[in-house]
């Protein structure tokens, strides 16, 4: 299979609230986005219990362990910071660069 890279609408660092799933409702910051599978990581949502083995070489301890598991970006909205709402993004082009708006107010997302 061909990994090509997917448009996404949201950045590393960006609010965003959850739509779908058991964290539904939630905000956090996006922790880090893989455009070739298109999930994105959210700080603190849907969070998964792992069985870490014991590593004495590296220094690492075994038992289970609370981490962000990766969730589909259709799932998510960005948060505007100016209005505080989940918007849309529209792409405009301002001095030469292309720049995220929001739909609601039209404030800029990108600063």
């Amino acid at each position: 299979m061909k990994d090509t890279k997917r448009k996404l609408n949201v950045k590393t660092s960006d609010k965003v609230i959850v739509l779908a799933g058991k964290d539904k409702g939630k905000i956090g910051n996006v922790r880090s986005v893989d455009p070739a599978s298109s999930k994105v990581i959210v700080e603190g949502i849907n969070m998964v219990t792992k069985a870490q083995k014991p590593q004495p070489a590296a220094g690492i301890q075994g038992g289970l362990i609370k981490m962000e598991a990766p969730m589909n970006s259709s799932n998510i909205m960005v948060v505007c910071p100016a209005c505080d709402k989940p918007t849309r993004v529209k792409h405009e082009i301002k001095d030469d660069t292309k720049v995220r708006v929001c739909k609601k107010c039209g404030e800029q997302l990108d600063v």
